[in-house]
C-alpha cells in the first residue's frame, strides 16, 4: 500500500486530513480547489481514484470506508463532470477526423488508423529520449512515466464485465500478455519495477506522486474515468486502441536512446517487450477489441472515435509538461554551474 501523498492546495489537504482522521467532510462543503494546473484538482481526483485501486497505508483502515462514502463519491462526481467536460470541448476544438458510422470493418479499421496518425502538434519525448537526453533527464521521464506503469492496463479492465462476449475475448487476449500470460514475474508491472530499480529508482507503487507533474496526474484520471463508468465503455476502448497503435514506434526510439545512454538492460528490456508486443496488440485492439464493439454495438463510433482522440491529445499535453518539466530542470542546473 502506497502512504498519501502530500497536498497540493486546500482541495486535496481537506481530503489527505479525512483519510487520515483528522477531520471529516462529511457534512461540509469540499473547498474549491486552488486553479486547474496548480495540481489541487488533478491530485484530489487521483486520490479517490486511488481508493478503488490500493488505497493508502496511513488512511483510516487503508481507505476502505472512504472508498463508497457517499459523500466523497459526489466530490468524485463533480470532479468527473468538470474532467469530462473541459475535455469534450477540447476533442471538439482539435477537429480530429471522425470514424465513420456503420461502415465496412476495414473501412473502419483504416479511419482509426488515420485518426491515430493525426497530428496533434506536440514534440515526441520518444525522440528526445533517442537523441538529446542525458541520464537525469531519462530518469525523471521514468519518475513521470511510473504512475502510470505500475498499473499499466487495470483501469481498462474495469470495462471486461461491462462488455459483449467477443469483445471479452479480445481484451482478455490483449491483456494476457499485460498480464504476464500466467506468471505474475512477467507482468508489465513487474518488468517497469525490475526496470527501476535496475536505474536506482524507487519502484516502489505510487513513489513518484509527488513529484508527479499535474498534466501526468490528469492523464492517469482520464484513464480511471472511462474505465470506471459503463456509459463510456466505447471511450474506454478507443483509448485502449489508439494507446496500443501509437505505442511501439515511440517504444523502439526509447529503447534506441536508452541504448546510447547505456541504460540497464532490465528497463531497455521493458521497452524492448513493447516493441514487440504492441505491435501485435494494435492490430488486436482496432480490427478485433473495436471492430467488435462496433458489430454488437451499432451506433458506438463517436464515442470509440472520443476516446481515441482523448488518448492523443492528452498524450501531446503530457508530452509538452513533461518536456518543458526536463529541460527546464536541465537549464535550472547549468545555471547553477556557471554561478
Amino acid at each position: 500500500m502506497p502512504t498519501l501523498p502530500r497536498a497540493r492546495g486546500p482541495l486535496s489537504a481537506a481530503l489527505i486530513a479525512d483519510l487520515r482522521g483528522e477531520t471529516t467532510l462529511v457534512d461540509r462543503t469540499p473547498p474549491e480547489p486552488a486553479p486547474l494546473g496548480s495540481g489541487d484538482e488533478e491530485l484530489a481526483l487521483w486520490l479517490l481514484y486511488e481508493l478503488h485501486h490500493h488505497g493508502f497505508d496511513d488512511a483510516v483502515d487503508g481507505g476502505t470506508e472512504h472508498e463508497w462514502r457517499p459523500d466523497l463519491l459526489a466530490l468524485r462526481g463533480d470532479l468527473e463532470r468538470r474532467l469530462e467536460q473541459r475535455w469534450r470541448e477540447r476533442v471538439a476544438a482539435a477537429d480530429l477526423p471522425e470514424l465513420p458510422v456503420g461502415a465496412e470493418p476495414a473501412d473502419l479499421a483504416r479511419a482509426f488508423f488515420a485518426l491515430c496518425e493525426a497530428d496533434t502538434g506536440a514534440e515526441s519525448v520518444a525522440r528526445f529520449l533517442q537523441r538529446e537526453a542525458d541520464e537525469e533527464q531519462l530518469a525523471e521521464v521514468l519518475r513521470q512515466r511510473s504512475i502510470y506503469h505500475v498499473k499499466e492496463q487495470d483501469a481498462a479492465m474495469w470495462t471486461l464485465p461491462r462488455l459483449p462476449d467477443t469483445t471479452k475475448a479480445h481484451l482478455v487476449t490483449i491483456a494476457a500478455d499485460e498480464y504476464g500470460n500466467g506468471r505474475p514475474d512477467d507482468l508489465h508491472a513487474q518488468l517497469w519495477a525490475r526496470g527501476m530499480r535496475a536505474c536506482g529508482l524507487d519502484a516502489a507503487y505510487a513513489a513518484h506522486v509527488d513529484g508527479a507533474l499535474p498534466a501526468v496526474l490528469e492523464q492517469n484520471n482520464l484513464m480511471s474515468l472511462l474505465g470506471l463508468h459503463r456509459r463510456l465503455v466505447p471511450a474506454a476502448l478507443g483509448h485502449l486502441a489508439a494507446f496500443e497503435v501509437t505505442s511501439a514506434v515511440p517504444s523502439r526510439r526509447v529503447v534506441r536512446g536508452m541504448e546510447r545512454l547505456g541504460t540497464p538492460e532490465p528497463m531497455v528490456a521493458y521497452y524492448r517487450e513493447h516493441m514487440v508486443a504492441d505491435a501485435v496488440h494494435e492490430q488486436l485492439a482496432v480490427r478485433d477489441l473495436v471492430g467488435s464493439y462496433v458489430a454488437e454495438v451499432p451506433g458506438s463510433e463517436p464515442e470509440i472515435a472520443f476516446g481515441a482522440a482523448v488518448c492523443l491529445l492528452v498524450e501531446a499535453a503530457t508530452a509538452t509538461a513533461v518536456l518543458e518539466h526536463v529541460r527546464r530542470d536541465d537549464e535550472t542546473a547549468a545555471g547553477e554551474d556557471v554561478a
